[in-house]
């Protein structure tokens, strides 16, 4: 099936939602909205020639380790399963109030922090809560501790920080880019395209990801507690203490809203698209710096954030040595057992990938080019079981759900400009 542009993409339900197609675009031709039950999406405002230009940034169709084997120094059992790793280390920030109030350790924020403070780096493109809509994300550049420290904490609603990388392109000196696993992938794909964007990538951290739950699943959450987004001055989705918790501050002096962060994730996770469920890059290998939540032991009542973080690159290795040397962050090494037993739904999510690939070609369905991630070999650690799962439990989820047909988005403002065309 041949998709024209990316709002075909979006249609066939394949959009990671990274923006990356905004920052592609030369015509300007493409705008996101979010789309309360599928996440943020492109639409085309007006005539589209059909270069393609927006396809080529495009992770949603396309993800390739084009050079996996070539990666100097990766450990080579952990390829299969988690990309390039170099190596390995747990810690946290050194700046407490950034440990307390980040989803984990904070070191994706004391890294960063560095990288401006040491390094020169002009500022992080990352995601941040949106003024006045606390539910919804935007993407910002955040240059001062403060504002970092703002902004910290996982967001666990749809997030595009690739519409913004122009202003990575234009800025006076290097910048660091945060991002989920497809953003960091969109990222990649960009650089390729964009020789000036990509002298000024100083630094991509990535973060773990198990999916991104639609707007409708903060919503609904609210919800249950009989509170309407407008009602919202602030959400912390993680954070404030290890593993943190979901808070939502109210306007009107009623009182805030907390749950524990796993009670939140196990009722938002219900709302993840059907692209992050073909998504086989949990840990953000195309990042040169992967940080995540060491799983691998219990945590203990009161006990302070720690992160996983995962070495992809040589300059994400010189990078970390050097904040930890400038007294950034605290780390010690850990080993490959640390990965596998903290992220391990992740890779069983990864072996399950090619039966639901298959299911998809099998009602003729467009599906996304995933190439180096080892996904036949992933899939046949499967026991009988679950290769049958994979394939039939996607089968019947499409019919189910009625993904045979492409999604028609009913965008008002994009209605009312073809009705005054017409």
């Amino acid at each position: 099936m041949r998709l024209k542009n990316v709002g075909d993409v979006a249609a066939w339900r394949l959009c990671a939602g990274c923006g990356a197609c905004v920052y592609g675009c030369k015509e300007k031709k493409v705008r996101l909205v979010d789309i309360e039950e599928d996440g943020i999406r492109p639409v085309i405002d007006g005539y589209c020639k059909d270069c393609k230009d927006c396809l080529d940034f495009c992770p949603g169709i396309e993800v390739s380790h084009k050079n996996l084997d070539s990666v100097p120094g990766a450990a080579p059992a952990l390829k299969k399963g988690w990309g390039p790793v170099l190596e390995i280390w747990e810690g946290y920030s050194a700046d407490p109030e950034i440990r307390f109030k980040s989803s984990s350790g904070g070191l994706a924020s004391a890294i960063a922090l560095f990288c401006i403070g040491n390094r020169g780096m002009h500022g992080v493109l990352h995601t941040g809560a949106k003024d006045f809509e606390a539910w919804k994300n935007g993407t910002v550049l955040s240059r001062t501790r403060d504002e970092v420290l703002l902004r910290t904490g996982s967001r666990y609603s749809p997030a595009s920080p690739c519409d913004g990388l122009e202003r990575i392109e234009k800025a006076p000196s290097p910048c660091v880019f945060i991002g989920k696993p497809c953003d960091i992938a969109a990222l990649r794909k960009a650089e390729e395209k964009r020789p000036g964007l990509k002298r000024n990538v100083g630094l991509a951290i990535g973060i773990f990801c198990a999916g991104t739950p639609s707007t409708r699943g903060t919503l609904e959450l609210l919800k249950k507690f009989k509170a309407a987004a407008s009602d919202v001055s602030d959400i912390r989705y993680r954070g404030m203490g290890w593993p943190g918790k979901w808070v939502a501050n109210l306007n009107w002096g009623y009182p805030a809203i907390s749950i524990p962060y796993s009670e939140a994730w196990g009722f938002l996770q219900k709302f993840r698209p059907l692209r992050c469920h073909l998504c086989p890059d949990g840990t953000s290998e195309f990042a040169d710096l992967s940080c995540g939540d060491p799983w691998h032991r219990e945590i203990k009542e009161g006990e302070q954030g720690y992160s996983l973080v995962l070495v992809r690159t040589e300059k994400g290795r010189k990078i970390l040595r050097a904040a930890l040397d400038a007294g950034y962050v605290y780390l010690k090494k850990a080993g490959p057992a640390a990965l596998k037993n903290s992220q391990d739904n992740l890779l069983n999510k990864r072996k399950a990938i090619w039966g639901r690939l298959l299911g998809m070609k099998m009602l003729f369905l467009p599906t996304p080019a995933l190439n180096g991630f080892s996904l036949y070999e992933n899939w046949k650690e499967l026991d009988r079981a679950g290769k049958l799962r994979s394939v039939l439990g996607t089968i019947k989820r499409i019919l189910r759900r009625g993904y045979l047909r492409r999604l028609k988005y009913r965008i008002p403002e994009i209605l009312e400009r073809k009705e005054r065309a017409q």
